[in-house]
């Protein structure tokens, strides 16, 4: 045998065979991927309006980022979903939207459409280094800050309620000042007549709302800012009425709630919202509910059916969750969209009505 075409040969081979599986890793991966993240269909809007999306990144003059070391002002970034075939001059409720602890902007992207069909203009907000990415109008990704991953990871509040707390307070000024500054550039643009998605709101109508860590963001907004009218969290503790720990206790702010809040829970946490020392708050008014505090418990799934993950990933969702649940996806989401759309288009819509809770 000649030695040259035997070695050769032997070359050839194990050419062919890191071929074969580089290849059959490739596809171990895709097809782990196509399992984890399947095809799926939308959940169709059933408003009236056609909708259309609008992606802004805004930079905070005020806020210097802490999450790196760039010394560069804090940009925050946010996308629009709104009326597509509004008449001339008609202007829409203004609704906020924070992601959960490691969501993403479009986390909850059916409930925005929803909204969007039946003539509000949504903003959900992408918080850089809290979201699990987050992408800007440049089409730049930032991935969530590893130190923040592992806060939620530790944070323990019926073991380290001190630590819990200083969680809490930099999760909140970091959620509850990327929701003020981004109201706050919408109502500037709007009023400086600015083309797009700003001359469609209606400043004078605002709400906030959020999933999980958002949705406790969310909740603060009306304790800082007169001009909200409404809040939806969807399951979310009190994190910011928390304003200390005594006796290894929480304290909390004994001041009325302000503004009409809808909370709408999971059987996540339903059954656990009178042990769970941070949703001491959440229990408080649910079994002594002042007039403008409404809690709804949907069952048959959990924390996570609350977002389109469990369109995007069935399987992630029963992970997540610890198993099987008894209602089908599509049709929980569309009982939360329907939720949330009935209490805004109540309290947020007639702005009387809103008000005369005020007061």
């Amino acid at each position: 045998m000649n030695i040259l075409n035997h070695q050769q040969s032997a070359t050839e081979r194990r050419r062919k065979n890191v071929v074969r599986i580089g290849i059959g890793t490739v596809s171990i991966v895709v097809l782990s991927i196509m399992a984890l993240f399947p095809p799926y269909q939308s959940i169709t809007p059933s408003g009236p309006y056609k909708i259309v999306t609008a992606r802004h990144t805004y930079i905070d003059p005020n806020r210097i980022e802490e999450f790196n070391d760039s010394g560069e002002n804090r940009k925050v970034n946010t996308v629009f979903w709104f009326p597509d075939n509004a008449k001339d001059g008609k202007n829409f409720p203004l609704v906020v939207f924070s992601h959960g602890g490691l969501g993403t902007e479009d986390s909850n992207e059916s409930l925005y459409l929803e909204l969007a069909s039946h003539g509000y203009v949504v903003a959900s907000i992408g918080h850089p280094y809290h979201a699990f990415w987050t992408e800007d109008e440049g089409g730049r990704i930032t991935f969530v800050n590893i130190n923040y991953f592992q806060e939620l990871q530790q944070e323990n509040a019926q073991h380290d309620k001190p630590g819990s707390y200083r969680y809490y307070q930099q999760w909140m000024e970091t959620r509850m000042g990327d929701i003020n500054f981004v109201i706050d550039t919408i109502l500037d643009e709007a009023s400086n007549d600015s083309d797009g998605v700003y001359n469609l709101v209606d400043v004078t109508k605002i709400g906030v709302m959020g999933h999980s860590l958002g949705g406790s963001a969310a909740l603060g907004i009306p304790r800082q800012r007169d001009d909200v009218d409404v809040v939806i969290a969807l399951e979310s503790p009190f994190l910011y009425d928390i304003t200390g720990v005594e006796y290894d206790e929480f304290v909390w702010i004994d001041e009325p709630y302000p503004v009409p809040v809808l909370n709408i829970y999971s059987d996540s946490s339903w059954g656990h919202l009178s042990d769970w020392t941070q949703y001491a708050r959440n229990y408080e008014f649910l079994i002594d509910a002042p007039e403008n505090v409404f809690s709804l418990h949907l069952p048959g799934r959990g924390h996570f059916s609350m977002t389109d993950l469990s369109l995007a990933s069935p399987l992630l969702t029963r992970l997540f969750e610890g198993g099987q649940t008894s209602r089908d996806r599509e049709g929980y989401l569309r009982e939360i969209n329907l939720a949330c759309l009935e209490f805004f288009d109540r309290y947020l819509k007639n702005i009387d009505r809103v008000q005369e809770m005020k007061r």
